[in-house]
């Protein structure tokens, strides 16, 4: 009985961009939930400024993870070669 060259490897199928758009969605999920949690609890602002204290808190929590924890902590560079 001969070797067949044809094998299907689940790990080399599977597109490797598909992680980091997860990763993304659950970032910007969670940092959503959490900047509207920390919206409510300031009391006395007007909805325009709301508006840009829950996009502020979102787009500060969405760098902190990309630049300083994957970046610096994780050491896990965003766009690099894999080869």
């Amino acid at each position: 009985m001969g070797v067949h060259p044809n094998i299907h490897i689940p790990k080399e199928s599977w597109p490797h961009w598909t992680w980091y758009a997860i990763e993304c969605v659950i970032v910007i999920v969670l940092s959503m939930v959490a900047s509207s949690k920390i919206t409510d609890s300031i009391e006395g602002l007007s909805p325009e400024i709301q508006n840009y204290v829950f996009m502020g808190i979102v787009g500060i929590i969405f760098l902190v993870w990309y630049i300083g924890i994957r970046g610096f902590i994780l050491k896990k560079k965003i766009l690099r070669n894999r080869y």
